[in-house]
């Protein structure tokens, strides 16, 4: 089971993982939550990945294709809480030319005009 909790925000939808390690067997959860949140209609989306040191690969191909489907919908997806490790990864595979990150919440939430 992954740890994962939903918040709003005025009109912006939080995800938090509660993970330090976020890998492939996690991933299903996690996108199914964003998921939700797209076909409920809540397309201003927010992750916060505060406590999370690592991501793998799979998890990349994973916040690419939430993007998309975001994006798709007419939403924004962004990343709040980015620490240096996985700003590393997410810029060695080039995912933060498409994924907005914000070092904290309240900017990220500021961004989103909500």
């Amino acid at each position: 089971m992954m740890k994962l909790k939903t918040d709003q925000s005025g009109g912006v939808s939080i995800v938090r993982v509660g993970e330090e390690r976020m890998t492939y067997p996690l991933l299903g959860e996690f996108a199914s939550a964003v998921s939700e949140l797209v076909a409920a209609g809540r397309l201003e989306i927010l992750i916060d990945l505060a406590p999370v040191t690592y991501v793998d690969s799979a998890t990349i191909g994973c916040f690419m294709d939430l993007y998309r489907q975001v994006t798709a919908a007419g939403g924004r997806l962004k990343l709040s809480g980015v620490q240096k490790r996985v700003e590393t990864m997410l810029t060695m595979t080039g995912a933060q030319n498409f994924i907005e990150l914000h070092a904290d919440e309240g900017s990220a939430i500021t961004s989103f005009g909500a």
